[in-house]
């Protein structure tokens, strides 16, 4: 065991003032106090008038200590001190279940959070909430397109019972189609656009307690949430005024609400500069940028070469990260433009492809379930090397490592947790997933205070992967 120094971080939140204090209470409840095998000399007091939450976290045995310290507010500040030698990776270990636990919280906030995003000079379009379809899409057009081409590669079967050869040449023509192409692919699914003139994404939250919201629609019905985010759009964004209380306080009290200013919170983040700034990084033309009005937190950049490049950016990503998270998110999604990732994937499915009709067909009329199995568990296992070189090269070229392991931890904080588990590690590496697991992708990026360049990112980062896949074993 070392003897780490004192250490401090905040912890960022999207909660309006009315919340600050509730992560605290809710790590209190739903995780000090729930494992007293791990916490104790638990207190909770005001100090100035602001919230703290202390704690002594420490092992079974009672071998090492550290002394905690969290202050309520936006952002959130914690403290941990040492008491004495303590394990590698305590500390690291501790911060993670604590910005974990901050998260879980404002994700059941969001369920009851009204969201409205605009960019000046833009048409105004409703934000789209989560659901299945989304997801599914979000996954088939991500960066790499892998989702994409393995749904095209299963039309081959039928393509080919009825063309022959002319099957195999007409799967290959419409994946490579959708390469070539993929940059107005994008342009379509964003519902805003950023450009010089309009560099700034506004957005604008109202958090509604829990009960309050289940109440509202218990009474109104679930679709009355989106009707009641018209009225108040048509209201105001629609007139070119921003949302305020006093200007939808009408609309909320025809739905049994009042609308508190301390419930309010906004966000105005200049996307055109970030991703300037990311392309300058990368020497790369700037590309064209658009939004995606959903919560889904997502980012993606696609287009035949560099020159043609399209980056989509979700709302949701816009409200979850900070600046300097979101600039490192642009910087792994311009590492696969640059390293035109998707023609590279496009080549490795179409030569599987090709193989299995060339030259493995008696194995796989033989048993085509295990040959799928074997064969996309291969080329998704090659595509993680793709998601990993792109997280070095952000390391590299954007030049902070930390803030894009804390924009996974943020986004990826549900996987983080099942990762975590011994148990699941090593399913989180054979799943159907171009991207490694969050875990190895957080901790890879960590261990890079001072990213190292290499000459070779790809043979790096495949070895980086194999190396990861083989300790999970």
């Amino acid at each position: 065991m070392a003897m780490p120094a004192a250490t401090s971080f905040v912890i960022d939140t999207e909660l309006s003032p009315a919340y600050y204090d509730e992560p605290l209470k809710f790590i209190h409840h739903n995780y000090l106090l729930s494992k007293p095998e791990a916490f104790g000399s638990i207190r909770r007091k005001r100090s100035g008038g602001v919230l703290v939450l202390s704690f002594v976290a420490f092992d079974p045995n009672r071998t090492w200590q550290i002394e905690a310290r969290m202050t309520a507010g936006k952002p959130i500040h914690v403290e941990m001190t040492p008491k004495g030698p303590v394990p590698e990776g305590a500390l690291d270990g501790l911060r993670e279940h604590l910005m974990i636990s901050v998260q879980s919280f404002e994700e059941s906030i969001r369920k009851s959070t009204l969201y409205f995003a605009w960019i000046q000079g833009e048409r105004i379009v409703p934000e789209e909430p989560p659901s299945a379809k989304r997801r599914a899409s979000d996954r088939l057009f991500s960066s790499n397109m892998l989702m994409l081409y393995v749904l095209l590669l299963a039309v081959n079967i039928v393509l080919f019972i009825f063309l022959g050869i002319y099957g195999v040449l007409a799967t290959l023509a419409i994946q490579f189609g959708f390469v070539l192409f993929a940059d107005k692919v994008y342009a379509r699914m964003g519902n805003l656009k950023i450009t010089e003139k309009n560099q700034t994404a506004h957005i604008l939250q109202y958090q509604l307690p829990a009960k309050e919201y289940e109440e509202f629609r218990r009474k109104f019905g679930k679709d009355a949430i989106k009707q009641m985010k018209t009225e108040i759009y048509d209201r105001t964004l629609a007139l070119g005024m921003e949302p305020t209380c006093e200007l939808g306080e009408d609309v909320f009290e025809k739905y049994g609400m009042k609308c508190k200013p301390e419930r309010r919170s906004a966000k105005a983040v200049n996307v055109y500069r970030i991703v300037k700034t990311a392309a300058g990084r990368y020497d790369m033309p700037m590309p064209k940028i658009v939004i995606s009005n959903s919560m889904m937190p997502n980012a993606a950049a696609t287009g035949p070469s560099p020159g043609r490049g399209v980056i989509l950016i979700t709302t949701g990503l816009l409200v979850e990260l900070e600046d300097d998270e979101i600039l490192s998110v642009v910087g792994h999604e311009l590492g696969h433009l640059q390293g035109r990732d998707p023609l590279i994937l496009f080549g490795l499915t179409s030569a599987e492809f090709v193989l299995r009709v060339f030259v493995f067909l008696p194995f796989f009329l033989y048993s085509p379930f295990l040959y799928l199995v074997f064969a996309m568990g291969i080329v998704y296992f090659i595509a993680k090397f793709f998601e990993a070189r792109a997280d070095l090269q952000s390391a590299l070229k954007i030049g902070q490592p930390k803030a894009l392991a804390e924009a996974l931890e943020k986004i990826g904080f549900q996987k983080l947790q099942y990762e975590r588990i011994p148990t699941f590690k090593i399913q989180s590496w054979l799943r159907w997933d171009p991207h490694p697991p969050t875990y190895f992708r957080v901790d890879r990026l960590q261990k890079m205070s001072v990213p190292t360049k290499t000459s070779h990112p790809l043979l790096q980062s495949a070895k980086d992967v194999f190396n990861g896949f083989r300790s999970a074993i």
